[in-house]
């Protein structure tokens, strides 16, 4: 008989890519997962883990017991919601991971509407980029995330995830008041090639978009300075060190000396923002009502 804690295990190997990764996630120590797929390995008769200097990666028997995995872990979401909602699930804690701006655009307006719609629910915020707190969803640290769109993302048909779409944001060019395009109405990216670039770190979604709207206007940005807070980057693009793409919404209610803020021409970079709940936990009676007020707080920003 496969126990279903083993299969939990043995997909966060596979989402983290090493033993050690796996195990702090899961709050246990490398040996006790390590333990815990050898005995998945006796259970099934198969070799599931092939191990090497860069990490871990499943066999093709590994592969397709993953496949069941995130099946058997989808209903298991499943058959907890069903109970919960036989017990009413009128009260308890719901953890939210999400970004900065999410947790000020949707998750503190949503926490607002629940107070008058749902006062059993209390949320529980913990701030995460959007990469990060998706594994923390797959990994039950927190219960939804509020994640963007990025490069390598799980895709909509995960089936893992259940993924609900909240908004779409453009990225505006922010130059510096000395810029030679600063009197320009619409910013081409293309006209920026030569500029040096301000942006967030690599693994940030937004760095993704960054660089796939440079790379779609035909150069590779040249990224002199990083930083993950927007309020850094315009910061020194009012200092002149460089030009930068920034979300829209970030920007609202910033100190925006020193800088102008002009719409990108034709098409823009759009940050897709979606919450996510592991797949199968939806309809939780705890879960839903924090889905639906995410969604309404979403809904002014399009």
């Amino acid at each position: 008989m496969i126990e279903a804690r083993r299969l939990h295990i043995l997909r966060a190997v596979a989402d983290h890519r090493t033993v050690t990764a796996a195990a702090a996630a899961l709050y246990l120590t490398p040996s006790a997962v390590s333990q815990q797929l050898a005995a998945l390995e006796q259970e099934t008769g198969h070799r599931l883990v092939e191990r090497s200097a860069r990490g871990v990666r499943l066999t093709a028997a590994g592969e397709i017991l993953l496949t069941h995995a995130n099946a058997v872990l989808a209903q298991l979401e499943r058959a907890e919601s069903e109970l919960a909602a036989y017990g009413s699930g009128e009260a308890g804690v719901v953890t939210v991971a999400a970004f900065a701006t999410g947790i000020g655009l949707v998750v503190a307006p949503a926490i607002t509407e629940l107070a008058a719609s749902s006062p059993g629910i209390r949320v529980r915020v913990q701030d995460a980029e959007g990469d990060a707190s998706l594994l923390m969803v797959l990994d039950r640290q927190v219960d939804v995330a509020v994640a963007v769109e990025y490069r390598g993302a799980p895709r909509e048909d995960d089936p893992r995830l259940t993924r609900v779409p909240l908004y779409a944001e453009p990225f505006d060019a922010v130059l510096p008041v000395g810029h030679r395009l600063a009197t320009a109405p619409r910013v081409a990216v293309a006209d920026l090639a030569k500029d040096p670039w301000i942006g967030p770190y690599p693994g940030n979604p937004c760095h993704d978009v960054v660089v796939l709207a440079c790379e779609y206007a035909g150069f590779e940005p040249r990224l002199e300075h990083s930083s993950d807070d927007f309020r850094a980057v315009v910061s020194l693009a009012s200092a002149a060190a460089g030009v930068a793409l920034v979300p829209r919404t970030a920007l609202s209610g910033m100190d925006l000396t020193g800088v102008v803020v002009r719409p990108v021409d034709g098409s823009a970079p759009t940050r897709r923002v979606f919450a996510a709940v592991r797949r199968g936990a939806a309809e939780h009676p705890l879960l839903r009502p924090v889905l639906e007020a995410l969604r309404a707080a979403a809904a002014p920003q399009g």
